[in-house]
C-alpha cells in the first residue's frame, strides 16, 4: 500500500490536507475536505507528535475485531469472547479465531464491544457559538469518549425551533462518524411563548422536544406540548429548575454557600417542578424525561410516578455522581453547573438510584465553554462543563460494583427504546453501530487529549478507570488509540 506525505493524503473519493492552524472551515480532524476523483486505500495518519489516531472517514470494506468480548444482553455471544468481522459496515460474522483477510484489524488486550452508547442531552452550539463547539469537535469528543450517537439542544443562535434549522443540522452532520440527533425547541426561540413547529421538525428528523437550558416555565404551554407531542408519540425532555426560586443562585443552598458567601439555589427549585410536571404529564398521558435530576426527593418522586404508570423517565449526569457541593470550597468555576452540585448525601442518593435502576440513563450534559466565559470571577462564569470523553470513565471510577452489562443498559439500552432508535445489537447481519472500550482500564485523562474546541472540565489530570477506546458507526471507524 501506497505511503503517502504527512502533508497530503487521500482517501477513497475525497482528498484531505493538513490544516495547520486550523481555519473554521476544517474538521476537527485537522483536516479540510476537497473534493477528488482518485481512489486509494486507507492510511494512517499522524495527527498529533503524540497520539497517533486511526481515523477512516470513507467507507470501510473490511474490519476485523480480534479478541474481543462482545457486552450486549441481547445477544448470543453475550459475555463470550470472539471475533467480530465487519464488511461494507454490516457485521457478517462473530466466533471465536477467525481467519479472514481485512483491510483493518483491530487487536488489542482487554477490549469489550458494545451496542453503541448515546448521549441524550449536549450542546454542540452549531450555529451561532461555533467559538465553543462545532458539530466536528462535537463529534470528535463524542467518538472519543466512545458515543456513536448524541442528541443536542436546541440553545443555538437561531434556536432549532424550525424545520429548516432541523435539516441543517441533518445535512451538515450527515458525513460525520456520530449520529447527530437534534432535539427540536418546544416554543420559538427557546422562550417558552409560544409553541414551534413541532410536528414539521418531526418529520424532518427531531427526536425530542425541549427548550434545553431555558426550561418551560408556564404550565400552560407545557400542558399545550405535551398535548401536542401525544400524537407524534414524541418525548418532552425538561431540566427541572423553577427559575422563579433564586434566579440569582450560584450553588446548592445550604450549609456550603453560606459558609462561601455564595447565593444559593433550593433543591426545591427542582422538586417543585418534577412534582409539576408529572402531574401534566399524568392528565395528558404523554410522555415527559428529566435530565440532570440532582435530589435525592427529585428520584423519589419520579421512582413514585413510574409506579403508578406515569410515562416518566429520568437522567443523572456524571458529575453530579462524582462531586457535591463541598467541592466548591476553592471556587472552580468549572464545577460551576446548572442544576448544581448537591449535597454528600444527594450525591450518594443518586449513586443509590443507579445501582437499584431507578435512573434510566446518563446525560453527559457536555456543556463547552470558552475560556472568557469559564475562566472569571464564580459569580460570572456560564454554567457547564465538557463531559463526552469522561463520562464512562468518571461511571466506571464513582461505581466500581456497578456491573458493566448495566453501564451499556444506561448508557445504550435503555436511551435507544425511550427515544426509538434502533437497537444497534451486536448481531450477524445487524449494521455496525458499535462501542469500543475497556472496562478496566486505567487512564490519566489531560489537557491534550481534549477534542473540543472547548477546555472547561474539572476533570483533567484526574486518574480515572473505564477507557472508550472508540466506535465504528455510520461505515467509518474512529480509534483514540491503537
Amino acid at each position: 500500500m501506497a505511503v503517502l506525505p504527512l502533508s497530503k493524503a487521500i482517501v477513497g473519493m475525497t482528498r484531505f490536507e493538513l490544516a495547520t492552524p486550523r481555519p473554521p472551515d476544517v474538521c476537527a480532524t485537522g483536516l479540510r475536505y476537497i473534493p477528488n476523483t482518485i481512489g486509494l486505500q486507507i492510511y494512517n495518519l499522524k495527527l498529533h507528535s503524540k497520539i497517533q489516531n486511526k481515523i477512516y472517514l470513507r467507507s470501510l470494506m473490511k474490519v476485523l475485531i480480534k479478541g474481543t468480548q462482545i457486552i450486549d444482553s441481547s445477544s448470543t455471544f453475550h459475555l463470550q469472547f470472539v471475533d467480530v468481522f465487519i464488511s461494507d459496515g454490516i457485521i457478517t460474522a462473530i466466533q471465536p479465531n477467525l481467519t479472514i483477510d481485512a483491510d483493518q484489524v483491530i487487536d488489542m488486550p482487554g477490549l469489550q464491544v458494545s451496542p453503541g452508547w448515546v448521549d441524550v442531552f449536549a450542546n454542540f452550539c452549531d450555529p451561532g457559538y461555533e467559538f465553543k463547539e462545532t458539530l466536528e469537535s462535537g463529534c470528535a469528543a463524542a467518538a472519543a469518549g466512545g458515543y456513536t450517537d448524541v442528541m443536542i439542544i436546541p440553545n443555538t443562535s437561531p434556536a432549532l425551533h424550525n424545520k429548516s434549522s432541523i435539516e441543517y443540522i441533518a445535512q451538515k452532520s450527515s458525513r460525520l462518524p456520530v449520529s447527530i440527533h437534534p432535539i427540536g425547541a418546544i416554543t420559538k426561540n427557546t422562550e417558552g411563548k409560544e409553541l414551534a413547529e413541532m410536528y414539521d421538525m418531526h418529520q424532518s428528523g427531531a427526536i425530542a422536544f425541549s427548550d434545553g437550558t431555558n426550561p418551560l416555565q408556564s404550565s400552560g404551554v407545557l400542558l399545550k406540548a405535551l398535548q401536542y407531542v401525544k400524537a407524534i408519540d414524541a418525548v418532552i425532555i425538561q431540566l427541572p429548575d423553577d427559575k422563579n426560586i433564586s434566579a440569582n443562585g450560584l450553588m446548592n443552598e445550604g450549609i456550603v454557600s453560606t459558609r462561601l458567601g455564595l447565593p444559593g439555589k433550593p433543591a426545591i427549585a427542582e422538586e417543585l417542578m418534577i412534582a409539576r410536571d408529572i402531574e401534566l404529564a399524568k392528565y395528558t398521558g404523554s410522555k415527559i424525561h428529566f435530565t440532570g435530576v440532582s435530589t435525592k426527593k427529585g428520584i423519589d418522586t419520579i421512582t413514585a410516578a413510574k409506579k403508578e404508570g406515569v410515562s416518566v423517565s429520568c437522567s443523572v449526569t456524571p458529575y453530579h455522581l462524582f462531586f457535591c457541593d463541598e467541592d466548591l470550597t476553592d471556587y472552580d468555576s468549572n464545577l460551576k453547573v446548572n442544576p448544581p452540585l448537591r449535597t454528600a448525601s444527594d450525591r450518594e442518593a443518586l449513586q443509590q438510584a443507579v445501582l437499584n435502576g431507578e435512573v434510566d440513563c446518563i446525560a453527559t450534559h457536555h456543556f463547552p465553554q470558552d475560556t472568557d466565559h469559564k475562566m472569571v470571577e464564580f459569580e460570572y462564569a456560564k454554567n457547564g462543563m465538557i463531559g463526552l470523553q469522561t463520562g464512562f470513565a468518571i461511571l466506571k471510577t464513582v461505581l466500581p460494583q456497578v456491573s458493566i452489562e448495566q453501564f451499556v443498559k444506561l448508557l445504550s439500552t435503555n436511551p435507544r427504546k425511550l427515544f426509538h432508535l434502533p437497537t444497534a445489537a451486536v448481531a450477524k447481519g445487524n449494521a455496525a453501530c458499535l462501542t469500543l472500550f475497556s472496562g478496566d482500564k486505567s487512564w490519566q485523562f489531560n489537557g491534550s487529549d481534549i477534542k473540543s474546541k472547548s477546555k472547561n472540565s474539572p476533570f483533567v489530570g484526574m486518574q480515572l478507570t473505564g477507557k472508550p477506546i472508540g466506535i465504528i458507526n455510520k461505515d467509518k471507524v474512529f480509534l483514540s488509540q491503537q
